[in-house]
Formats: C-alpha cells, sequence, structure tokens
C-alpha cells in the first residue's frame, strides 16, 4: 500500500519502539506522566556503544524534536531541561568516539580525495545498484534514503546565521536550489517523495524509521549534531562540503539503476536533477562556501576537515552493512519492507 501525504499538512511521525534502555528511558521521559530524573537518564546511558542501535535511536529522537516532532510528543519537549544533559552526554560519546576514529587532516587533504571516484568500485552502493542491485535493494536503498532526504537541506540550513560575506552568500545560492528555487514541487525532499512514490514506497514522513539500522541512523545524525550546534559550524561546512562534492557521480550511477530496473519517471528524475545541479554546486561548496569561511575563520580548518572526513567514515560503514546483506541475499533493514 503506497501513502502520499496531502499537500501542504505537516504529519508528525509516530515514536519508534525502544532498542535498549537509553532509548527507552528516553521514550519515557517524553511520554511518560512521571518521567524518569537526570541521574536515571544519565545512568541508562553510561555503557553505550556510541555507534549502537540503542544510543543511535535514542539520540535521533532528540533530534527529531527540532524537525516536525512526534504525534505524542508535547512541542515544548523540544528544549526540555529534563533532557538536555542527557542529549549533550550522548553526543560527546558520539563525537568522542569519532575523534578516536577519524585522524585530523587539512581541508585540502579532505577534499582531494573526495573530488576522485576511486577506482576499486567494491564499497560502493551506487556502483553496486547501478551494475547488479535488483528492485528490492532500490527499494531498500530508498526506505533508508528517506531518513535523510525528506528533509533534506533543513539540518544545513541552520549554519546560514553562523555564516557571513562569501560563505553565507555561497551557502544561500546552493540551498535555494535544494528548496526547489521558489517552487514548492522542486524542492527537493519533493522529488524524493516522487521517487518513493514509483517504488510503491509510503512518503510519509519518517515512516521507515523502524526498518533503519544503526549506521544510517548514525548518518543522519551526524548532519542534525553539527547544524544544531554552532562550536561545530565549521564541521557542518565540512559535511555540506563533502555532500555536493560526492553527489553528482553518485546520483549519475543511481539514475542509472533506477532507469536499469524500471524504478519510473520521478525515480530517475530525482538522481539526474542531483547529477546537474550538484556539479555546479560542488564548485560554489569549495571556493565560496568552504574557502569563505576559511578565510573568516582560518581557525576552523580542522573542523571542516573532520565534517566531510566523518561523513565519509559513517558513509562507508552504512555501505558495508548494506553491501554485506544484499551480496548475501538478505534484507538490509531491520524488518524488511
Amino acid at each position: 500500500m503506497r501513502t502520499r501525504e496531502p499537500a501542504g499538512t505537516l504529519t508528525a511521525p509516530e515514536l519508534p519502539a525502544p532498542r535498549g534502555r537509553l532509548s527507552q528511558a528516553v521514550l519515557e521521559a517524553l511520554t511518560a506522566d512521571r518521567p524518569p530524573g537526570p541521574r536515571d537518564l544519565l545512568l541508562a546511558h553510561t555503557t553505550d556503544d556510541p555507534y549502537g542501535e540503542d544510543l543511535q535511536l535514542a539520540l535521533y529522537v532528540l533530534y527529531e524534536l527540532h524537525y516536525r516532532g512526534f504525534a505524542a510528543v508535547a512541542d515544548d519537549m523540544e528544549w526540555s531541561p529534563l533532557l538536555a544533559p542527557l542529549r549533550a552526554a550522548m553526543e560527546q560519546r558520539f563525537l568522542r568516539a569519532l575523534h578516536t576514529d577519524v585522524p585530523g587532516r587539512t581541508p585540502d587533504e579532505a577534499f582531494a580525495d573526495l573530488l576522485v571516484e576511486s577506482a576499486d568500485h567494491g564499497s560502493s552502493v551506487p556502483y553496486h545498484l547501478e551494475h547488479d542491485g535488483d528492485a528490492r535493494q532500490v527499494r531498500e536503498y530508498a526506505a533508508l534514503r528517506s531518513l535523510y532526504h525528506l528533509k533534506e537541506a533543513d539540518p544545513h540550513a541552520w549554519v546560514i546565521p553562523r555564516l557571513r560575506g562569501r560563505a553565507k552568500a555561497g551557502m544561500v545560492a546552493i540551498e535555494y536550489d535544494e528548496f526547489g528555487a521558489g517552487r514548492a514541487e522542486n524542492v527537493h525532499a519533493r522529488l524524493f517523495a516522487d521517487l518513493m512514490a514509483d517504488l510503491g514506497l509510503d512518503t510519509v514522513y519518517g515512516r521507515y524509521v523502524e526498518h533503519a539500522p544503526a549506521p544510517m541512523l548514525a548518518d543522519v545524525n551526524l548532519m542534525t549534531l553539527f547544524g544544531l550546534r554552532r562550536d561545530l559550524r565549521g564541521a557542518l561546512v565540512g559535511h555540506f562540503g563533502c555532500v555536493e562534492v560526492t553527489s553528482s557521480p553518485a546520483s549519475r550511477r543511481l539514475a542509472a539503476a533506477m532507469r536499469r530496473t524500471d524504478a519510473g519517471p520521478a525515480a530517475v528524475r530525482f538522481y539526474t536533477e542531483h547529477v546537474e545541479a550538484d556539479a555546479v554546486h560542488e564548485q560554489v561548496v569549495r571556493h565560496e562556501v568552504v574557502g569563505g569561511l576559511l578565510a573568516d575563520e582560518p581557525g576552523l580548518a580542522a573542523d571542516v576537515a573532520f565534517g566531510a572526513d566523518t561523513t565519509v567514515f559513517l558513509a562507508d560503514r552504512l555501505a558495508a552493512h548494506l553491501l554485506a546483506a544484499w551480496r548475501a541475499d538478505r534484507s538490509a533493514l531491520r524488518r524488511p519492507l
């Protein structure tokens, strides 16, 4: 059954089921008449895997309060003083793990790797879908990517008031395209919903959270973490730069995958749109957004590189998860479609 949100509606999704003690505590804090106290919440957090299902779901739920929220949660929980210490503790655990696993580099080093597509395609999801993927794998990929694409560009917009000059102008120019250049039907999130409809997927926002494994949640959480925190504005710019630089070649492969599997015209259109647009965006983001930010604040160079490199690191973890499942002829989702 395919569901399409009526135009103009903002449907708040249902809360997902917990995946451990930490996410259970967060869900109870959001919904219980007598929620657990801050000490209990922090105790629930102390031993969690920073990349694991429990912590990443708990962080995802707290971050979604800044987007559309949840049907069963009051809007004023977005900045609840009860939850703020727990979110900060989870963020620090996540960031410490990333700083441990991702070596420090310069922006030039980070972006030099991104500008050249690897000749080894064994770890590339777009290459796999282009050449070997089937319709089931294409649908699974789209369901997972909906966690990102149905709010595409939203977390990046949070950095705009934290930039100035060339960086701000370049960022706004790219975001203008991402949000449809003034036409609601061309907003990229809307185009992805059209892609999902072509694939027979439910287009309701947040529909596939329960299907998403931890590597997908971590991938989405990273951009929200960077977007919400002013102290990580350099990392957000690095993340944004990484996304734009790598998007065009990946989108070319994914458009081919959509054609080969007869995914439908809207599915093809979403990726062909990104091939052309992001080829232009790649130049603007490197020279104006990244270049402008570092001209104004050279001390953020390490953060910019960290944002780009952590984006690649988590994308590689997600790719390894997807490809291992598909090559073993099993679903990559926590629950099959």
